[in-house]
Formats: structure tokens, C-alpha cells, sequence
């Protein structure tokens, strides 16, 4: 670090440590165009059929992909859909939500794995999130059920499992459903189990930006034989498929639980299963340079006084989605977190792939979700609140700030994240992270 004291900060004009583009994260390449071909060739980009047919399971690409993805992860079913959004919808339907029910979600994520139980009318509850490892709290979980809750939705926010035997004990004990949000988590294992089939049902996506995907995607897995079926049924059809139609001299499906059986077109393509195939068999080796460039950052890092390092849950073993790290105002001498950071992003330039999203460095994650004017007026279908106005709620839920003290002082004042670690990065790109880090804590002074 010696010589950089004396430099002046970017952010107030000075020389840059980095000024060309990082490279961008390419996971596609010959494998993934050879099985679109395939596909091309064969003529079928969809084999659906929102009917009781052999084809209502998808074509040859899809039940390869589910098989080959059940496998991957040691779980018996697998079942594709179009994203991981679709993929929380069909599994708070297929675990029976309902109007009136209360299931318990993470401020800290995604607003889909939030919103999903108001798909069916249910109404989400916010518990906090982990000090060090930003998952849900077991104890704030614990908190949180009351009579009316029905379900879980977990999430392995950033690449960190949930603390699976603590809040699993939670909802045997009270009979409650457990939906594992896996979007940012695939390949993290607790105890020797993959995350996202921890639970009752678990959820992937393969949206363009994640460890693996198929441009848009996601899966749902469980080992439990209803709610796969149930969910297959959501994702194509459910109320034509349950119907007493015939079509192609096929048997019917039969006397079914009608319960959430409207369904919906939540149907993969050929195309996109023959490019999840090829993105699958990449996800181990590219998970292994995200865990070995995230190492030497958070030793790198870590050494600085104002940064604490990421934390790994003992007996887990981190995907690493984003590079989570902690900004320590007592240690920084009066320099907030947000001045830091936005003089660290001055140091650095964009990254390929995502220039116009600049520097790849964020403060905090996502505004704690109650803090949406959604939950915060109450306002989700319709004019009139429902559904916490509906006749079958007869609970009383908090959005307030406040309720949710660790997620809002992560958000507010000590996390930050970045996705400078992906595979591409080389040593070379890596330093140049470093010595940004670096120069600012040397300079500053200048930010004072």
C-alpha cells in the first residue's frame, strides 16, 4: 500500500486505478449453440400440451433436463418452468396456500420471493435476517407464526444456505410448509445436502445473470410425489388437464384435489433445456473460481480496518452470487459507508456484457421489501387492500420501519456487495479491486 497516501482520490479528479472494462461473465459457448442446433434441426422448440397427453410433461429436451438436474442434486423430481419467479408462484400453490393464510418471507431479497404468497391471496410477514449471513433468522422466525401461518419462503441470499436445522426443527414443530428460494444458491451445500432441496420444496433460476443459465428459467425440486405433480400441474394447464376432456386416445389424469388448480403457462422450451443441459455440466467448475477468487478478496480485503470479511456458515460451503462484505463505521473514523464505496466505484471502470450498469459495487442489496409503497399502502390487487382487507384475514400484520432492525442497518449502513469475482477475473483484475480498496483507505483524509 505504500504510495498511494499521497494520491489524489478519483472521485475528486484524480488518476483512476483501472479505466478499461473488466471482463464480462460468459458461461455460453460451443457446447450450448451445438445443442441449440440440435434442437433447430429436430423442428420442435415446444412439446407442451396443456391437456392429459404424454406431451403434457414436455418434450425429450425437458424430461432430459429434469432428470439430468434431479440427478445432479440428489433430489427425485425436478420439474422446469420459464423463471424462478414462476417457479415460487407454482410452489406456494402447490403447498396449498390460501386466502387468509399468513406465510412468513425475507425483507433482504428479491421482491418475488416476498410477493409470491399474494398470488393466492396470502399474506406475507417479514422476520430479519442474520447478522453474518443474511438468511432469515431462526429466532425472529420463531417470532413471527401465529395461528394463520401456513408456510416458510427461505432464501439462500447471496450464495449462503439457510440455517436449515434450526428453522426446519421451527416448522415441523408447528407443521408448517418450507419453500427454499435456491436462485443465488446453486451448488452451496449444507451438511454434505445441496441448498435448495433442504427443504420441502426448493427453487433455481437461469436467468442471464446468475451462476448458470438459459437467458430466462428456473426449476423446482422436491422429493415429496404430490406437491411435484401439483406443481407440474400449475405450470401447464391445471384446469384443462383435470378436465373431463380426452385427447389422443390418452387415459385421463383422474379425481384430483382441486385446491389452486388454476394453472398457467410457466412452460420451458426445448431450446432453453437443451442449453440448460451444456450450462449444467459447467456449474461445478465455475463455482470452484468464484470460491477461489472470493478467498483471496476477502483476505485482500479483509485486512483493511473498515471492512469485515464474509462470513460462511459453519458446515456450509458458500455460491458466492454476490461478494457480501460489511463496511465498519466505528472502525472508519467518520467516513460513511456510502462515501467509501462511491469513492472506491470512481477507482474502477464497468464490466463487459453490463457496461451501462457501471461499476459492479453496490451499498447495501435491495430496500427492505415492507418499505415498497405495495406493503406500505396495503395496495396489491385491486383498489381496496386486498388481501389484507379480505373477509378470510382476520390477522393484523406490521410493515413499519423498524420491524426488521438488522436488515435495515445492513441495508443502510454496513453492507455492501460486489460481483468483481466472477469467472473471467484474473489475478491482474482481482489486484486492481484490491488496490482501489486499498488506495481510498490510504487517502482517506480526502473524504472528509
Amino acid at each position: 500500500m505504500q504510495g498511494l497516501v499521497t494520491r489524489k482520490l478519483a472521485i475528486h479528479g484524480g488518476e483512476k486505478i483501472r479505466d478499461h472494462y473488466f471482463p464480462g461473465y460468459r458461461t455460453i459457448g460451443a457446447e450450448e449453440r451445438q445443442a441449440v442446433q440440435r434442437v433447430m434441426e429436430r423442428g420442435v422448440l415446444s412439446r407442451f400440451l396443456g391437456s392429459w397427453h404424454s406431451d403434457f410433461y414436455g418434450g425429450e429436451e425437458i424430461q432430459a433436463f429434469e432428470a439430468e438436474w434431479a440427478s445432479y442434486f440428489k433430489v427425485k423430481h425436478a420439474i422446469a418452468v420459464n423463471s424462478a419467479t414462476s417457479a415460487l408462484y407454482a410452489a406456494v400453490g402447490a403447498c396449498g396456500i390460501e386466502p387468509g393464510d399468513e406465510v412468513i418471507v425475507s425483507p433482504y431479497t428479491m421482491s418475488a420471493s416476498a410477493t409470491a404468497p399474494l398470488t393466492y391471496g396470502a399474506i406475507p410477514v417479514f422476520a430479519d435476517i442474520e447478522p453474518q449471513h443474511y438468511c432469515l433468522d431462526a429466532q425472529s422466525v420463531e417470532a413471527r407464526i401465529t395461528e394463520r401461518t401456513r408456510a416458510i419462503i427461505i432464501v439462500d441470499i447471496f450464495g449462503q444456505p439457510y440455517d436449515a436445522d434450526a428453522i426446519n426443527a421451527i416448522a415441523r414443530k408447528r407443521n408448517l410448509k418450507i419453500i427454499e428460494d435456491c436462485a443465488q444458491a446453486p451448488g452451496a451445500k449444507y451438511r454434505e445436502r445441496f441448498a435448495g432441496t433442504l427443504a420441502d420444496v426448493g427453487v433455481y433460476s437461469l436467468n442471464y445473470h446468475k451462476h448458470i443459465h438459459t437467458g430466462e428459467g428456473g426449476l423446482i425440486v422436491t422429493d415429496n410425489d404430490e406437491l411435484a405433480e401439483r406443481a407440474r400441474l400449475i405450470r401447464n394447464h391445471a384446469e384443462a388437464v383435470l378436465s373431463d376432456q380426452h385427447y389422443g386416445g390418452v387415459r385421463e389424469i383422474g379425481e384430483a384435489d382441486l385446491v389452486n388448480m388454476i394453472g398457467f403457462n410457466y412452460r420451458m422450451t426445448e431450446l432453453e433445456a437443451a442449453i440448460g443441459r451444456e450450462q449444467l455440466k459447467k456449474l461445478e467448475g465455475l463455482l470452484n473460481q468464484r470460491v477461489h477468487n472470493t478467498q483471496y478478496l476477502n483476505e485482500r480485503l479483509g485486512a483493511l480496518p473498515c471492512i469485515e470479511p464474509t462470513r460462511v456458515r459453519e458446515g456450509t460451503t458458500h455460491s458466492f452470487y454476490f461478494h457480501p462484505l460489511q463496511f465498519k463505521p466505528e472502525a472508519a473514523e467518520g467516513i460513511s459507508r456510502n462515501d467509501f464505496i462511491n469513492a472506491v466505484k470512481a477507482e474502477l471502470a464497468p464490466s463487459e456484457l453490463r457496461e451501462g450498469l457501471g461499476v459492479r459495487i453496490a451499498c447495501g442489496y435491495l430496500r427492505p421489501l415492507y418499505l415498497q409503497p405495495m406493503f406500505q399502502k396495503r395496495i396489491a390487487f385491486g383498489r381496496n387492500g386486498f388481501p389484507w382487507t379480505s373477509p378470510h384475514y382476520g390477522g393484523s400484520v406490521d410493515y413499519g420501519q423498524g420491524i426488521c432492525p438488522v436488515a435495515e442497518q445492513m441495508h443502510f449502513e454496513r453492507l455492501f456487495n460486489h460481483e468483481l469475482m466472477t469467472p473471467g477475473m484474473t489475478r491482474s483484475d482481482l489486484d486492481d479491486v484490491v488496490r482501489a480498496f486499498e488506495k481510498v483507505w490510504e487517502s482517506r483524509d480526502q473524504l472528509r
